[in-house]
């Protein structure tokens, strides 16, 4: 075993005098190494072990996990690409099978991340504009959203939602409370029959479908995965709405025509800081002037730089907007912000779920790609689990109108009758 010492911060296991003068120079580069990038991720409670069973951390705390290194990752230049940047390199470390978590997944990143939110660098110094150009967003959403309907109905609900769902009561089932959340979206609009409604990114068609079937309303749905469009679509004709819910396969900047109440769930992770006040002109063109609008979606607490390895692997060209950022979009059109929720622990309950049934599905899902895939979608979800739960990430539900319109509720009460 060893000595937890934040000052050497590293110790050798046992080995004969002759082990130690042949690696002294490749271990005391490997294991300073490990130190300063555990000491600058705020010293998490983890062990990590390199091969020959050299042990380090520099936390005084019970170790939540052993992450075990193999040669490749604890070779000296990959040392330095985790110090270079931690989060990122650990991803790729662990997607191709050179780093292994002995323990809990979860437990072990949310651990991680509590112990360094303080040192994650802030947006604002670092910032480097996206490509959000219509052909680069294309692109992104392609690699995410156009993996094939067939992966995501492996272990997504019924209706294919793939947004935060909302636990009225914690014992729900996954498709109980992602209708709960599509109610909630439609109690918080206040929609009535005959209405026109506009979706700027919608998914599988879930909100659109929802929306016409229950609230009695007309909805033009814009996105542009080509995999998404065609499946709700066909969902559109087998539950007899085509002629009442149109899906759109365009990007949200060419949306045109008036609508009374405007929404977008899941959009504005991939819209880019930067492009806020041209989404709030879009917005401002279409809707009525007794209309309202709601956008649900992925933030922060402070305005931070996306993780590079979930930038790089998942969510190409992704955002997470602090508050402080979201009002981009409705300032510059001088839109009212009238509500603000955030659901949060939500979304953590949504990625259990997916996560379980995600590795209910592990073979079925390594067939349709390969080992590697699966690691990275596992590292993935475990990592959005504890992102939420120790609140790098947030969830907000942002309801708003135009500053002139008195329309508005008096109380709350509204968004929660049935």
């Amino acid at each position: 075993m060893f000595q937890r010492n934040r000052r050497s911060a590293f110790a050798y296991s046992q080995g004969s005098v002759q082990d130690l003068r042949e690696e002294r120079s490749a271990r005391g580069w490997r294991e300073r190494l490990m130190a300063r990038c555990l000491s600058w991720m705020g010293d998490p409670p983890v062990v990590v072990e390199f091969p020959g069973g050299q042990r380090i951390t520099t936390s005084d705390q019970p170790p939540v996990a052993t992450i075990r290194y193999d040669a490749h990752a604890a070779s000296t230049s990959s040392l330095l690409r985790m110090l270079f940047d931690p989060y990122r390199f650990f991803g790729e470390g662990y997607g191709d099978g050179h780093i292994r978590v002995d323990g809990d997944l979860v437990e072990m990143l949310e651990a991680v991340f509590r112990s360094s939110p303080s040192t994650f660098k802030t947006r604002r110094g670092r910032h480097i504009p996206n490509n959000d150009s219509t052909a680069a967003s294309k692109s992104n959403i392609h690699q995410h959203y156009d993996l094939g309907n067939d992966f995501y109905r492996l272990w997504l609900d019924e209706r294919m939602v793939y947004t935060c769902a909302y636990f009225r009561v914690p014992t729900m089932s996954l498709e109980e409370a992602q209708v709960a959340k599509l109610d909630h979206v439609c109690r918080k609009l206040r929609l009535s029959p005959g209405e026109r409604v506009i979706e700027a990114g919608c998914g599988w068609g879930a909100m659109a479908l929802h929306m016409a079937t229950k609230y009695g309303v007309r909805v033009r749905a814009f996105n542009i995965s080509t995999e998404q469009i065609a499946y709700a679509r066909e969902r559109a004709k087998v539950e007899g709405v085509a002629d009442r819910v149109e899906f759109i396969e365009d990007d949200y900047r060419n949306i045109s025509g008036m609508c009374d109440a405007f929404v977008s769930i899941g959009m504005l992770e991939h819209v880019g800081v930067d492009n806020y006040p041209q989404l709030g002109k879009v917005i401002d063109r279409c809707l009525t002037p007794g209309g309202r609008g709601l956008i649900h979606t992925i933030g922060r607490h402070k305005p931070t730089v996306v993780n590079g390895w979930l930038a790089t692997r998942i969510f190409p060209g992704a955002e997470m907007p602090a508050l402080s950022e979201m009002m981009g979009v409705f300032e510059g059109c001088d839109f009212n912000v009238l509500d603000v929720e955030n659901i949060r622990l939500h979304y953590a309950e949504t990625l259990r779920h997916w996560l379980e049934r995600f590795d209910r599905v592990e073979g079925k899902v390594s067939a349709m790609f390969d080992d590697r895939f699966v690691r990275l979608w596992r590292l993935y979800l475990a990592g959005s689990i504890a992102a939420f739960t120790s609140g790098w990430t947030q969830l907000f539900q942002v309801l708003f109108n135009r500053y002139s319109c008195n329309d508005v509720p008096w109380t709350r009460a509204y968004q929660y009758e049935t």
